[in-house]
């Protein structure tokens, strides 16, 4: 199915959802505003929480927890370690939800992020992990807002790619967080019974 824009009317109510976009684009933060607007039993899985271990070690479960949590009824979360899951999260969800923001904004809000996380404390994430020093955005090449930034073509590339062969897969096309908020507010909303 071709890319669909924010304002046309969903053709179904939706169970099982992707967010997709790069690091620091919202994803997450769409994601828990999706899942709670379907309410009910559906929950929100941060698939980063559940491939972190400590010290920012791959859970050795990564797959299999996925695996299990996407063969529920209803879910919501992020599409992310294609390289690891493949396109089992694509395979079973009947939605995917793209938040394509510009380069420089994506780049913006994830600094922005780091900073939160680190300042004035730092915050603890998933297993006990935390954001490294500020400064280590300048010596390591694998920083979250290095790699947002240099993968952000690949991001796009692979999204189109999938939505090139997965023509059953609903894909809404969103471009800015107004976008998100309105399709929210309207097409979303509607689909579920609550517009």
């Amino acid at each position: 199915m071709p890319l669909i824009s924010p304002s046309t009317p969903l053709p179904h109510h939706p169970l099982r959802v992707l967010v997709a976009g790069n690091s620091g684009a919202g994803k997450t933060t769409l994601a828990q505003l999706i899942a709670e607007a379907m309410g009910g039993t559906t929950e929100h899985v941060e698939i980063d929480s559940l491939f972190h271990g400590p010290n920012w070690q791959p859970r050795s479960n990564f797959v299999e927890e996925v695996d299990a949590f996407s063969r529920a009824t209803t879910w919501v979360t992020e599409w992310s370690y294609t390289s690891i899951l493949g396109q089992l999260l694509a395979d079973r969800a009947d939605l995917m939800v793209w938040l394509d923001l510009p380069k420089w904004q994506v780049a913006l809000q994830v600094l922005q992020r780091t900073l939160k996380r680190r300042v004035p404390r730092p915050q603890q994430l998933w297993n006990g992990n935390v954001e490294p020093p500020l400064h280590t955005f300048f010596t390591d090449p694998d920083h979250v807002a290095r790699y947002a930034i240099r993968h952000h073509s690949n991001k796009r590339r692979k999204l189109l790619q999938l939505a090139a062969s997965r023509r059953d897969l609903l894909i809404i096309h969103l471009r800015s967080h107004r976008e998100a908020s309105k399709w929210l507010s309207g097409p979303f909303r509607a689909s579920i019974g609550l517009g």
